[in-house]
C-alpha cells in the first residue's frame, strides 16, 4: 500500500494524500492536479505558486456552488461544499513559503469558510480560545453525546498541520462515537497561533497543554479525572512530553512517534529522509522564531524525549507506519522502550497487511484513527461497542 502519487516528488504527493484523507473528492483532486503535473518536475519548491493557483481555484468554485445552495435554503449542501473549499485552500496555503504573496489571504478565506460551514452544517465543533501566558490558543471543541461528565482528549498538531486538519482526520468523530469529547488545538508554532499571533514552537509542551487542561476543568461536561492527550506527526513529541510533565493527564497516545526530532534535523541536513513541506528550512525557522539555521538548531535542542519518558505513569500507546519516509520506525521503538513506568504501554507498527504504513498513515488514516479512539475508550472509560 502506498500514497497516490500523481507527482514526481514526495512532498506534493503527501499534500494530495492529506486532502484525500481529509474528505477531498478524487474527481476534484484529479482536476486540480492534472494541469500542474509538470510543475513538480523541478523539485518540491519551484512550482508551489502554480499549486496554489490550481487548488485555490477549485476552492473558489466550490464557494460559488455553495452560495447557490445557500440561496436555495440548502444549508447542509452548502456546508458540504464549504468543507472541501476550506480543505483545498488550507492545503494550498500549507504548500507556500512564509511570506508568499496571497498566502495570508488564502488562509483567512479558509478559516472564514470553515467557520461558516460549521454554522450552516450544524457541525459538532465549537471554536474556543484558551488563554496562554502570552496570547491565546484557538481550538475546536467536539462534544461527546450524552448527559453528565464525559472524558476528553486534547489533540495537538504536528509541525505543519492545523486544528482544522485535526478535525478532518476523523478522530474527534471516532472519539465522540465512543463517548469521548475532543479538544483540537492550534498550539504555539502552528495554525492560528503562528500565523496570526506569531507564537513560536515551545518544545516544553506542558506549558500550553496545561492551559488546555485548565480550560477543560472549567467545562461542566468534562470529567477532570479522565483527560487524555494525543498528537499527530510532530505531536509525537509534544504529546509524550506533556503527559510526562502534566500529571492531570490520565492517558496518552501518539499518531507517529517523534522521539528525537532534533536528531532528525541533523539527518535532514545530510539529506536523509523526506521533508513534510516545501521550503522546509524556511518553514522551521518561521515556526521556531529563529533568525537563521544556527538559531533554529539552538532553539530545537530540547526537541528530544530521551531522559523524560520514565516520568509517564499512565497508559500510553505508540503507533507508527512501517514505511514512514520522514521519521524512522526506530523512534517508535525508543519511545516505547523508555515508557518503563507506564502501567500499560503498547506499540503498534502498521504494516502492509492493514495499511497506514506511511507517515501518520497518510496512505490510509482509518486504522490509526480507530486504534487511537479505541485506546482512549479503554483507558478513559469510554465504550467500544
Amino acid at each position: 500500500m502506498a500514497l497516490y502519487s500523481p507527482f514526481k516528488n514526495y512532498i506534493w504527493n503527501l499534500s494530495v494524500a492529506i486532502a484525500m484523507e481529509s474528505g477531498g473528492r478524487i474527481g476534484e483532486i484529479v482536476d486540480m492536479c492534472q494541469p500542474i503535473l509538470d510543475a513538480a518536475d523541478n523539485g518540491a519548491d519551484a512550482g508551489t505558486p502554480e499549486f496554489m493557483r490550481a487548488w485555490a481555484a477549485m476552492g473558489h468554485k466550490l464557494l460559488e456552488l455553495a452560495k447557490e445552495d445557500e440561496e436555495k435554503g440548502r444549508a447542509f449542501s452548502a456546508s458540504d461544499k464549504m468543507e472541501r473549499a476550506s480543505l483545498y485552500l488550507l492545503v494550498a496555503e500549507r504548500m507556500q513559503g512564509h511570506g508568499t504573496k496571497g498566502r495570508e489571504e488564502t488562509y483567512a478565506l479558509a478559516r472564514e469558510t470553515f467557520d461558516r460551514s460549521t454554522q450552516l452544517g450544524n457541525i459538532n465543533r465549537e471554536r474556543v480560545e484558551i488563554p496562554l501566558e502570552k496570547g491565546t490558543m484557538s481550538a475546536l471543541f467536539t462534544r461527546a453525546p450524552g448527559e453528565g461528565e464525559r472524558p476528553c482528549v486534547v489533540y495537538c498538531n504536528g509541525l505543519d498541520s492545523s486544528k482544522e486538519l485535526l478535525y478532518w482526520s476523523r478522530l474527534p468523530e471516532a472519539l465522540a462515537r465512543r463517548g469521548i469529547s475532543t479538544l483540537c488545538v492550534d498550539q504555539p508554532g502552528t495554525g492560528e497561533a503562528l500565523r496570526l499571533q506569531n507564537l513560536p514552537v515551545d518544545p516544553h509542551s506542558e506549558s500550553w497543554a496545561s492551559k488546555a487542561v485548565d480550560w477543560l476543568e472549567q467545562q461542566p461536561e468534562v470529567d477532570n479525572a479522565r483527560i487524555g492527550m494525543t498528537g499527530i506527526s510532530l505531536g509525537g513529541h509534544f504529546a509524550p512530553r506533556a503527559v510526562a510533565y502534566e500529571p492531570r493527564f490520565a492517558s496518552g497516545a501518539v499518531w507517529g512517534a517523534n522521539h528525537n526530532w532534533r536528531e532528525v534535523q541533523d539527518k535532514r541536513m545530510e539529506r536523509e529522509g523526506e521533508n513534510p513541506v516545501p521550503h522546509y528550512w524556511a518553514h522551521v525557522h518561521w515556526a521556531f522564531g529563529a533568525k537563521d539555521q544556527d538559531d533554529f538548531l539552538e532553539k530545537s535542542t530540547d526537541m528530544n524525549l530521551n531522559g523524560h519518558m520514565d516520568r509517564i505513569k499512565v497508559p500510553f500507546l505508540v503507533t507508527h507506519g512501517a514505511h514512514d519516509r520522514q521519521i524512522r520506525p526506530k523512534y517508535a521503538d525508543d519511545l516505547y522502550d523508555q515508557l518503563v513506568n507506564s502501567p500499560r504501554r503498547e506499540k503498534v507498527i502498521f504494516t502492509e497487511r492493514e495499511g497506514g504504513v506511511e507517515h501518520v498513515g497518510a496512505d490510509n488514516m482509518s486504522y490509526g484513527c480507530s486504534l487511537i479512539a479505541d485506546w482512549f475508550a479503554e483507558t478513559l472509560g469510554g465504550h467500544t461497542a
